[in-house]
């Protein structure tokens, strides 16, 4: 089934099912494309972007009056495109692509992709998903040589995958593991929903409101994202369903750290694990100073020391933020769960607290670059 322009509104509202996909959307929404016009252009691939936060495929377009047009038509994130099985060798410079899609409301050189199709191919679907072999954990350890619980890996937030119920109708982007189901008709949307972590509501103090109500989310001067710069790790560790990676190991010097690659926009974060206070000049970071200890096979992390930034657009943080993070791995599901509570006496008048889950990644963490082409936030070249 391919969905129409007023199709791909309504599906991509419904997105809006989870916390961590509120998130992701937040992100861009869809800037200035227009939803409500549905175009067509065929012409010659010039070029594949594979990039964070959005790829963008380009094309010579043949225009009705017989000109070209160079298009630059924006897809999805390099992660997720690798992630619901696609090969870059799908996107050979000179084949023809047909595309179906929306047209930019100010540049007639830009477009949205929804469907395409390459060389007169199947047509694709920028939601579709092919599939990809089960993660094989038969040879994982489950605890590494000191006893550590072994989290070390590449951990990515569930696929969601556009699925449409035997009701029919626009369909839902729903967890890959519930999908079948749903299309069967077995589980509701309010079940689906029921299962996922619930989105934070920041309760401001009188600053942090006056902050929010101020902040642009569209403007990169307010929004880091838009630079290719990392908000906060709350955010970015399930913002745009990105694959991190773990790294459990000991320093020359005999301290147990874990390593954190953040996967969207490639940040780095250590953890001191066994250190029982933090240094009392810390350089602040947009990562802070994070210091880890096993309760049992519970790793609490705490973190300190953050330069002020962005928590999670439009709220704003301080000097003053304190992270608690709390991870728990269930070894039967291969499940990474992440309870996280933020304090910040500026901004926060409540804690900022909720949970994630990831799983290990049945594509391997790969650095991504990014690089900002939509044209309204597009710096120039």
């Amino acid at each position: 089934m391919r969905l129409s322009c007023n199709s791909l509104q309504a599906a991509i509202a419904a997105v809006a099912l989870t916390g961590f996909a509120t998130q992701a959307m937040a992100h861009h929404g869809f800037g200035l494309f227009q939803l409500d016009i549905k175009k067509e252009w065929t012409g010659t691939l010039t070029k594949m972007n594979l990039i964070n936060p959005h790829s963008y495929m380009e094309l010579d377009a043949k225009l009705a009056d017989g000109s070209i047009q160079h298009m630059r038509c924006e897809m999805r994130a390099a992660t997720l495109i690798k992630r619901s099985g696609w090969s870059v060798d799908m996107f050979k410079v000179g084949s023809t692509v047909h595309i179906e899609g929306n047209p930019h409301r100010d540049d007639p050189g830009a477009c949205y992709i929804e469907n395409f199709s390459i060389d007169g191919g199947p047509q694709m679907n920028r939601n579709d998903q092919i599939s990809q072999a089960p993660v094989d954990t038969s040879a994982r350890a489950a605890r590494l040589s000191d006893g550590q619980l072994n989290i070390s890996g590449d951990w990515a937030v569930e696929q969601l995958v556009l699925t449409v119920p035997p009701t029919g109708g626009n369909g839902s982007m729903i967890p890959k593991s519930m999908s079948a189901d749903f299309r069967d008709g077995k589980i509701t949307l309010e079940q689906v929903q029921a299962t996922q972590p619930p989105r934070v509501r920041p309760v401001y103090t009188e600053q942090g409101d006056v902050a929010a109500k101020a902040f642009n989310n569209r403007d990169p001067n307010d929004n880091p994202w838009f630079n290719c710069k990392p908000t906060s790790f709350i955010r970015d560790w399930t913002a745009d369903w990105p694959i991190n990676q773990f790294t459990q190991t000991v320093t020359p010097q005999g301290e147990k750290i874990i390593n954190i690659t953040y996967g969207l926009y490639n940040f780095k974060r250590q953890i001191h694990i066994g250190m029982t206070e933090h240094p009392a000049n810390i350089t602040p970071s947009y990562a802070g100073h994070s210091i880890g200890s096993w309760e049992g096979d519970t790793l609490v992390v705490d973190t300190i020391g953050f330069a002020p930034g962005v928590l999670s657009a439009p709220t704003r943080s301080s000097d003053q933020m304190h992270i608690v993070e709390r991870f728990t791995l269930d070894t039967a599901k291969m499940a990474l769960k992440r309870e996280y509570s933020v304090t910040d006496p500026v901004y926060l008048a409540a804690p900022y607290e909720s949970y994630d889950v990831m799983y290990l990644s049945d594509v391997p963490f790969e650095t991504q670059p990014c690089k900002e082409m939509t044209p309204e936030f597009a710096k120039p070249e």
